[in-house]
């Protein structure tokens, strides 16, 4: 135990430094062992700060030190009602992180309920039955694809900030997939579109990712996307 804490201290394993408070007199550090007591105490409380925000220094400086005295009687609480407290605590972070994601997933939701509201007035916008709104950038001329189909694309996928969370030209090469494997909004929104042709899709969150969003796309978020449909089942190896 004293081999890996020493090793976390010199090594400094832990990230996040957060600056203690300046004591009101400090004494200079002049032997050995009270540099490695307080470089692992620093080491300590800048993870403590990450993993423990809500740290009560009282008990837990009070812990460090019937522990450290190996005093059976002074210690207040059993291994079991640590455990115990450990996992209270586990839960409690894991309801909070529960009720901020349907806060955001709410927000992002009504979010999405205005903007689409609102752009299904504009001039050049469609609304189909589904609720996906699609406008047309520049009409193609070959073959729409059929669900079962795989098609070759470019496309841009926005957040209604703006932000830019997937490029296929960006990355400078376009993308194949099955029609069927995709989201709803996708899957219904290229069978609109000819070779050639280029749409605009905005995709409610119900045929997008919904509630649980994915990688860097919120719960519940409306989609924007800039579509070229290339090729209807292209050739392998093309």
């Amino acid at each position: 135990m004293k081999k890996t804490l020493l090793a976390l201290a010199v090594t400094g394993l832990v990230a996040g430094c957060s600056t203690p408070p300046e004591a009101p007199e400090q004494a200079k550090l002049e032997s050995t062992d009270q540099k490695v007591s307080y470089g692992m105490g620093l080491v300590l409380g800048e993870r403590m700060s990450n993993d423990l925000p809500n740290l009560q220094m009282d008990q837990f400086l009070e812990g460090i030190q019937h522990g450290h005295a190996g005093d059976e009687e002074a210690k207040r609480m059993s291994r079991e009602e640590i455990q115990q407290a450990l996992m209270a605590y586990q839960q409690q972070l894991q309801d909070e992180q529960t009720k901020q994601t349907e806060e955001l997933a709410n927000k992002n939701l009504e979010a999405g309920k205005t903007f689409l509201a609102e752009n299904a007035n504009r001039e050049g916008v469609e609304t189909t039955e589904s609720g996906l709104q699609y406008e047309v950038l520049e009409k193609g001329e070959g073959e729409k694809p059929a669900e079962t189909d795989t098609v070759k694309v470019h496309y841009t996928g926005e957040l209604l900030s703006g932000e830019v969370f997937d490029s296929s030209r960006e990355r400078g090469e376009p993308v194949t997939f099955a029609l069927n494997q995709v989201i709803p909004g996708w899957t219904e929104g290229l069978q609109l579109m000819s070779e050639g042709a280029r749409y605009k899709l905005y995709i409610p969150s119900d045929l997008a990712y919904g509630p649980g969003g994915n990688r860097a796309i919120g719960p519940n978020e409306t989609l924007v996307f800039d579509v070229e449909l290339l090729d209807v089942n292209p050739e392998t190896g093309e």
